[in-house]
């Protein structure tokens, strides 16, 4: 047991994997009880496993429609599975660890450090978790109220339907869940403002990561005391947030099957849309099978860079991406060190960059090429959409995740694991394994390009 314990206190991100799998176990057996089952057709073992998997680990590709598939027992699962997912599984404990006892012990922040690439000192831990709960709580309580109001007034739901409505849709939308109570998604909505804005703005808050919601909510609030790591994150938010919206309009203007037939200000919202739910929550108001291929291949560099660190988004992260846009501008100014905001990057967090996206370009390409394999008769842009929509936990689909065949959900299922834990586990063990050489070896320049 001391063995145990030292193991663990020295390499608590260890911990992360098995927290998930556990918590994916037990939403898999859930769901397979027969109270879940809305159908006499019962639910297959890998199906169940598919959607939970996903539910925990906030992404939203479902093999199985939610609306009819599952009852109301059922949908509260995956709503409860998804706001633990969001929170993260070791995150979720410490602050019901410091609900419980009023206090949060060194395990405990431990665990919850782990969850958040160790971009929060330790003393900082138990007023990052309270505050990005009470932001949580506040963002989507004020989105369900929002929506389920106008579920109620324009759309004719009665008022506990209303209100299960906006609840769902609040905790999938700020969690990056993707889960949708309506057979497509959020297209029967697309020019709602009411019902869109609401979502993107929930959205965007939950994919800025614990640490910058921290930072917000500080109250000596102001730009010159934002850390690096938050200045990157808005700045980089903010490029990706217009960029995508630009191209996403112009890409699909006049697409008849996408924003073609709309009038010009009626294109303005779905393509906002596209652009936010790509790199978080999975939503979808157009039908994305039907975009243009150089849209979809957008839509995969959109879910890669994904969103903020620590976050309930995906991806490899903004800072991560932007680390290396700095680094190659670095380069070719010809300047001897890479800086950000006046700021040099350090080294250790360079390679850190390198490393994670280096893999994570891997890992899906495998997860691609093996779906590739099963699935032979799929289009090549379709099955690199979904390996990246399912490894950086997404959500979105061009429509051909309901026809995988087992072994092809199964790759799937792994990619949906492996990204919402990889980052954190590839980016935590970096942290913990630098160490400090005292010799160097020689210099040498190979050629590079």
């Amino acid at each position: 047991m001391r063995f145990f314990t030292g193991w663990f206190t020295r390499h608590p991100v260890r911990l992360v994997p098995m927290g998930f799998a556990a918590t994916i176990a037990a939403t898999t057996v859930l769901l397979w009880l027969p109270i879940s089952q809305a159908t006499d057709s019962g639910t297959r073992l890998i199906d169940a496993l598919y959607t939970a998997t996903s539910a925990v680990t906030v992404t939203g590709l479902i093999t199985l429609d939610t609306s009819s598939h599952w009852t109301v027992f059922a949908e509260a699962v995956l709503m409860v599975a998804m706001q633990i997912g969001g929170l993260g599984i070791m995150a979720s404990a410490a602050f019901l660890g410091l609900v419980v006892s009023k206090r949060l012990g060194l395990r405990s922040r431990l665990m919850a450090q782990a969850e958040t690439n160790r971009a929060i000192n330790m003393g900082d831990v138990r007023g990052v978790l309270s505050r990005a709960v009470l932001v949580m709580a506040s963002v989507e309580t004020v989105t369900a109220a929002f929506l389920a109001g106008r579920f109620h007034l324009e759309y004719g739901f009665s008022r506990p339907e209303a209100i299960w409505q906006g609840a769902f849709h609040s905790i999938s939308s700020f969690n990056s869940g993707g889960f949708s109570l309506f057979a497509n998604s959020l297209e029967n909505f697309e020019n709602d403002p009411w019902i869109i804005v609401p979502i993107i703005a929930s959205s965007i808050i939950g994919g800025l990561g614990m640490p910058v919601l921290y930072e917000l909510a500080r109250r000596d609030w102001g730009r010159r005391k934002w850390t690096l790591h938050t200045k990157m994150t808005l700045t980089g938010t903010a490029i990706l947030f217009v960029g995508g919206f630009v191209v996403f309009l112009a890409f699909e203007w006049s697409n008849p099957a996408t924003l073609g037939p709309f009038a010009w200000h009626q294109k303005l919202l779905p393509a906002l849309m596209q652009d936010v739910m790509l790199r978080s929550t999975g939503y979808n108001t157009i039908p994305v099978g039907e975009m243009h291929t150089h849209s979809v291949l957008v839509g995969v560099i959109l879910m890669f860079i994904g969103g903020g660190s620590a976050s309930t988004a995906g991806g490899i992260k903004v800072t991560t991406f932007f680390v290396l846009l700095w680094v190659i501008w670095s380069e070719i100014r010809g300047e001897p060190e890479a800086s950000a905001f006046r700021t040099r990057l350090s080294d250790s967090v360079i390679r850190q960059a390198m490393s994670v996206a280096l893999l994570y370009v891997a890992f899906i390409a495998a997860g691609a090429i093996l779906i590739q394999m099963f699935e032979p008769h799929l289009r090549l842009h379709d099955i690199l959409f979904e390996a990246t929509s399912a490894g950086a936990t997404v959500g979105q689909s061009t429509g051909i995740t309901a026809a995988l065949s087992d072994p092809s959900k199964v790759v799937s299922i792994v990619l949906m694991y492996g990204g919402r834990i990889g980052p954190v586990l590839l980016a935590t063990s970096l942290a913990i394994r630098t160490r400090h050489r005292l010799y160097r070896y020689p210099e040498g320049r190979p050629l590079v390009g």
